[in-house]
């Protein structure tokens, strides 16, 4: 692999605050978090105890929609907002299917810049880079992504459990749409969102209340407005479902799923 690109703006190592990519690590069981992450999650999951077992339903979700996707002749993929590389990642999905493949991974953490470079590995055939880059500066990460893909041809861009961090107020459809039209036609668009929508009110209020309370930022959106980071472009089959929903004879299913709701809405959309 090569070393991974720095844009200079990205933030350094803070282990004083949690992180959203060091609590998902948490969640799915990671080891690459430190105490302040595992303490948040732990009273996330007091509030919800299904988080966990989400947050592997939603992993399940981008691995299936990345191999519908290689298995279509898509050999080019930007993961922004990657998080800390969980097995099997998206590039060892993309790559058991075209090892040709090219893989960036783009994420705003040093943390998990440092476990980028000891655990992505891969093929002779293919690439792999890692941009250490902040998802809101589109400019810097589409000049670090094109070093090592093509952006004049189809790319599968995966926005997966990242928008549900960014507000409107925020950006978060500024930084889509420049993202977007940045793409060539016959590109694609993976998505995942955390939703309240299967939720009692007074229990989003009291989760988001602790969340703000450690300075994070959540933006559970309903289906009809995950649905508008979509415009513009086709969606595939089966649509905006939940995570679960997507095209599961592509993959395993999570164990304990069954009964489960992901709270999760999830889609794969083509540029035309």
């Amino acid at each position: 692999m090569p070393e991974p690109q720095d844009a200079g703006a990205a933030a350094r190592v803070d282990t004083s605050r949690p992180h959203p990519a060091r609590m998902y690590d948490w969640m799915l069981g990671g080891k690459d978090n430190y105490p302040v992450d595992e303490e948040l999650g732990r009273q996330m999951v007091a509030l919800e105890p299904q988080l966990p077992l989400m947050a592997r339903m939603n992993r399940a979700f981008m691995r299936r929609a990345t191999r519908w996707l290689a298995t279509r002749g898509i050999d080019q993929f930007l993961d922004v907002g990657s998080g800390i590389p969980t097995e099997p990642n998206l590039h060892q999905v993309a790559q058991s299917v075209r090892p040709e493949a090219r893989v960036v991974y783009c994420d705003r953490d040093p943390i998990v810049m440092a476990h980028a470079e000891a655990l992505l590995h891969g093929t002779p055939e293919g690439a792999l880079d890692f941009a250490l880059v902040d998802a809101h500066d589109t400019e810097a990460v589409l000049a670090l992504a094109a070093k090592t893909l093509d952006l004049s041809r189809p790319v599968a861009l995966s926005l997966v459990a990242l928008l549900h961090f960014i507000r409107d107020e925020d950006g978060a459809h500024a930084l889509v749409t420049a993202l977007k039209d940045a793409l060539a036609p016959g590109s694609h668009l993976v998505m995942s969102h955390f939703t309240a929508d299967f939720h009692a009110p007074e229990d989003v209020a009291r989760a988001s209340g602790t969340y703000r309370a450690k300075g994070l930022t959540a933006a559970l959106r309903t289906r009809a407005e995950f649905t508008r980071f979509l415009d513009g472009f086709e969606t595939v089959g089966p649509g905006v479902v939940l995570a679960e929903e997507w095209h599961p004879e592509l993959g395993e299913r999570v164990p304990g799923q069954d009964g489960r709701v992901s709270s999760t809405y999830a889609a794969v959309a083509r540029k035309a």
